[in-house]
């Protein structure tokens, strides 16, 4: 099995049929298929080699689609760089995973020079774009892949590894999720077997696509040979236009996007008037969110899925016919849905003893979805691959039907805008002040992002109180999504456990008093 085998499936069934759309360009699958294997000898012919991490920094395009299958058609590791991160985080992950190259948009022209200006094994950096766009100190892409014959070797990959997938770091420094192409299949298999799509549908990419989300939707739309739409970012009127200009069918959001464009201004149910299907996931929906979109757009399928990278993404999905306002099913509006195809669900407690139905322990999950490790860390890899079985650090229960319900988080996680936040990767950046004291870093809840970073400071004595000052400060060591939103200071102690340390539980409970789960 290998993941560009889909490319050629559709070139092979659909070579006339529209494959990519962005901005000017639009390639038809016998194009889009000619432009990855175009692409797989261009990277070859600068010396690059089977597995070989190869990294990609860019916003959405159709350049970086052809990336995330050129790269493994040669060989390579795809390694997927977060847009949100500050450079010393960019350097960490390139250092950690001994990337070779970087494939860079011009959105990252000058953080791909500022990482080319540190130490990283990086030997080859390539412009994703138009050749006389490129900067003097990179290679044009475009160019190397015009010169390159198509490249003919097919590979099998199986428990090869596709890709390294950088999530938060619980030692404040991000993980690599090292992830097979046997995975990404399954997972991907699981997705076509409720979408309700075929290949005439139409996928918008307004997901970020380093992220794990989007790329769930990327091979769905890709095993179908359905056709993929890209904008740069999602911007809510962007998203509404595009919907309505380009007839899109499909689309993945996180919540605080769909939030956001049901919010807008320009908002009217005429412009998703084609829209079938909306999958979601990166945190949960609010019931009355849900509420409202199906109010205003009856005949729209909502799917929500549920997982994490360690997991390709998918554990569990809650179908569309799941999502019912009315009635005793309604309650499964607060659901995670059922485990998918080849996924195997259990809840344990801290034994890890499986507990029975509707009792509340940590969710873990077994399937061919699950990952490899979590690169150069094997202990962190114990503690989360048990078995074969990924601990979550969420923790919910099963109902007798097989319905998940998460009620909240065991481990130190915070999930902003879809993003995970670890908070010891921001306490890091926030003890560096020189006001601070001591800090804990918590999620408390949050309207348009479902929860936000909220750092808790003892300041040092007579050290002022700057609570910007402290943010600002972060920015220059964190991605900015990580960044406290909201700073308070404390003069008491922090409340300890038995063993010192600092029970988060507390602090976190006048913040969520009065929800039914710890989690937004």
């Amino acid at each position: 099995m290998h993941i560009t085998q889909w490319i050629f499936r559709a070139e092979q069934q659909f070579a006339k049929r529209e494959a990519l759309e962005f901005e000017d360009r639009l390639y038809n699958w016998g194009q889009a298929a000619d432009r990855v294997r175009r692409l797989a000898s261009a990277l070859n012919s600068q010396g690059l080699q089977r597995n070989d991490p190869i990294a990609i920094l860019g916003t959405n395009s159709s350049f970086y689609y052809e990336a995330i299958y050129g790269i493994p058609l040669m060989g390579g590791i795809m390694v997927p760089m977060n847009i949100r991160w500050a450079v010393p985080e960019h350097v960490y992950s390139l250092q950690d995973s001994n990337t070779q190259a970087v494939l860079f948009d011009s959105s990252f022209e000058k953080v791909a020079e500022q990482i080319k200006a540190e130490d990283t094994p990086v030997k080859h950096f390539l412009f994703m774009g138009p050749a006389e766009r490129c900067p003097a100190w990179a290679q044009p892409l475009e160019a190397l892949m015009e010169q390159s014959q198509p490249f003919a070797q097919m590979l099998q990959a199986d428990r090869g590894v596709a890709g390294i997938f950088y999530t938060g770091g619980t030692t404040g420094f991000p993980k690599g999720v090292v992830q097979t192409h046997s995975a990404l299949y399954a997972s991907s298999i699981a997705m076509v077997a409720v979408s309700g799509a075929d290949e005439t549908a139409v996928g918008l990419h307004a997901a970020p696509m380093f992220h794990m989300a989007d790329l769930a939707s990327n091979f769905l739309f890709t095993i179908l040979g359905a056709k993929h739409v890209f904008i740069p970012a999602f911007e809510p009127k962007l998203f509404l236009d595009t919907c309505q200009a380009k007839g899109i069918t499909d689309a993945l959001l996180v919540p605080a996007m769909i939030q956001m464009a049901f919010d807008h201004p320009e908002f009217s149910a005429e412009k998703l008037a084609s829209v079938q299907r909306m999958l979601y996931g990166g945190s949960p929906m609010s019931e009355g969110l849900v509420r409202r979109v199906l109010e205003l757009m009856p005949h729209l399928q909502l799917c929500q899925a549920y997982g994490q990278t360690e997991l390709a993404p998918i554990a569990t999905l809650l179908e569309p016919k799941d999502h019912v306002t009315e009635g005793e099913r309604a309650k499964l509006l607060r659901s995670a849905g059922r485990a998918c195809t080849s996924v195997q669900l259990r809840i344990e407690d801290e034994d890890g003893n499986v507990l029975p139905t509707g009792e509340v322990g940590e969710v873990c999950v077994s399937g061919p979805n699950a990952m490899l490790e979590y690169l150069n860390k094997p202990e962190q890899t114990a503690k989360a691959l048990v078995d074969g079985w990924v601990h979550t650090g969420d923790a919910g229960y099963l109902d007798e039907d097989g319905y998940l319900f998460i009620v909240d988080r065991t481990k130190d996680m915070i999930v902003s805008g879809g993003e995970n936040v670890f908070s010891s990767e921001v306490e890091s950046a926030v003890s560096t002040h020189p006001s601070v004291m001591q800090v804990a870093v918590i999620g408390i809840p949050d309207e348009q992002w479902g929860e936000a970073v909220h750092a808790i400071v003892i300041p040092k004595p007579g050290a002022e109180r700057d609570a910007q000052g402290i943010i600002d400060h972060c920015r220059s060591k964190i991605a900015g999504y990580k960044c406290p939103k909201s700073v308070e200071f404390r003069d008491e102690p922090m409340p300890l456990s038995g063993a010192g340390k600092v029970l988060k539980r507390e602090l976190r409970k006048p913040y969520w008093e009065g929800r039914e789960r710890a989690v937004n």
